[in-house]
C-alpha cells in the first residue's frame, strides 16, 4: 500500500502521506504493562472527574463562580484524557501504529487544545484566589458568575482559534521523506520536523503555542502569587495567614503537578534525552494531572467532601423511603 498521496494547489505540489507511523516506545521488554497502567489511569480519571462534575452539578450550594472554574477544569481533564488515552491504547496495546493523515491532525488538535485549556483554567483559578485574598471585601462584586462565564468563554474561543491555526498551517507542508513520528501521539513538533519544505512558520507557531500554553500562564500565576504573598505579609494575625494559605493549597498542588512535568520535559529536550525516557515523561505529564485534580479537590476541599456526604445520605434516605413504600404496597395487596 502506498504511504503517500499528492495534492496540487495553486501551481505548487504538496506531498502528503496517506498515513503516519507513531514510533512510541522502542526496545522495551514488557512495555504492554505500561499501557495497561495507562488504561487503569484512564478509568480512574473518568471516574474521579465524572464524580466531581456530578457533585458540582447536583449540589446547588456549589453553583458559585469558584466552582464554575473547578467544573471547567474537571470537564477539560475528562475531555483531554479521552482525546489522548483511548487512541494511545489502541495504537500501542493493539499495535495499530499507522494513523491516517487527517486523523493525525484531528488527534493533535484535541490534545493540544485541552492541554492549553487546562493551563488557562489554572490561571483563572489563580485570579479567583488573588481577588479573594487581596480584595476580600470586593470579592463577590468582582468575581461573579457572568464575569467567570465570560472569561471561560473567551479562553475557549481564543485557544480554539490559536490551536486551529497551529494545526491548520501543517497543511502547507510537504512530507516527501520519512513518515515516522518520534512520539506517542501526533505531536506538533515531531510532525512539522518531518517536512521537506520550509517549516519556519510552523516553528513560529510552535513557539507561540508553547508560550501561550505554558510560559505565559506560569508567569501570570507566579505574579499572582507574588501579589498574594505581599498581601499576606501585611496581615498581622498568624491564624488569618494560615486560613488564607489554606484556600490556596489545592490550587498550588494542581499547578505543581501540571507544570513541573511539562517544564522538566521541555528543559530535558534542550539536551540529549533518550527517546523512551522523553516519551514516558511526556505521557505521564499528560495523564497524571487529570487523574490527581479531582482527588486533590475532593480530599483537600471540605465543601466538596461535605457535598458528597450529603448526596450519599440523600440517596440512601430516598432508597429507604422507596423500599418502605414498596413494602407497604405489597402488604395492601
Amino acid at each position: 500500500m502506498s504511504l503517500t498521496k499528492t495534492a496540487t494547489t495553486l501551481n505548487a505540489t504538496f506531498v502528503r502521506p496517506a498515513q503516519f507511523y507513531l514510533s512510541g516506545l522502542t526496545n522495551i521488554p514488557h512495555d504492554k504493562y505500561f499501557y495497561v497502567f495507562l488504561c487503569f489511569v484512564y478509568m480512574m480519571t473518568v471516574l474521579g472527574n465524572g464524580l466531581l462534575l456530578s457533585v458540582i452539578y447536583l449540589v446547588k450550594t456549589l453553583h458559585t463562580p469558584r466552582y464554575m472554574i473547578v467544573f471547567n477544569l474537571a470537564l477539560t481533564d475528562l475531555c483531554g484524557s479521552t482525546a489522548l488515552i483511548p487512541k494511545l491504547l489502541d495504537t500501542f496495546l493493539f499495535d495499530r501504529r499507522y494513523i491516517v493523515y487527517e486523523a493525525c491532525l484531528s488527534y493533535m488538535f484535541f490534545v493540544l487544545f485541552f492541554v492549553s485549556m487546562e493551563s488557562w483554567t489554572l490561571v483563572i483559578m489563580a485570579y479567583d484566589r488573588f481577588i479573594a485574598i487581596c480584595f476580600p471585601l470586593r470579592y463577590h462584586s468582582i468575581v461573579t458568575k457572568p464575569a467567570i462565564a465570560a472569561m471561560l468563554l473567551f479562553v475557549w474561543v481564543f485557544l480554539l482559534s490559536v490551536v486551529a491555526c497551529t494545526v491548520g498551517f501543517l497543511d502547507r507542508l510537504s512530507f516527501c521523506g520519512s513518515v515516522v513520528i518520534l512520539s506517542f501521539y501526533c505531536d506538533h513538533g515531531p510532525v512539522y520536523r518531518l517536512a521537506c519544505n520550509d517549516a519556519y512558520l510552523n516553528y513560529i507557531m510552535a513557539v507561540v503555542g508553547a508560550s501561550l500554553s505554558v510560559v505565559i500562564p506560569l508567569v501570570v500565576i507566579a505574579l499572582t502569587y507574588s501579589c498574594i504573598g505581599i498581601a499576606l505579609s501585611r496581615i498581622a494575625s498568624r491564624e488569618e495567614h494560615l486560613k488564607a494559605l489554606k484556600t490556596c493549597t489545592s490550587h498550588l498542588i494542581l499547578v505543581a503537578f501540571f507544570y513541573l512535568p511539562l517544564l522538566g520535559t521541555n528543559i530535558a529536550a534542550t539536551t540529549y534525552i533518550h527517546p523512551n525516557a522523553r516519551i514516558i515523561n511526556s505521557t505521564l505529564s499528560h495523564i497524571i494531572p487529570p487523574l490527581l485534580n479531582p482527588i486533590i479537590y475532593s480530599l483537600k476541599t471540605e465543601e466538596v467532601l461535605n457535598s458528597i456526604k450529603k448526596l450519599y445520605k440523600r440517596n440512601r434516605l430516598s432508597r429507604i423511603t422507596f423500599s418502605k413504600k414498596v413494602t407497604s404496597l405489597s402488604q395492601l395487596y
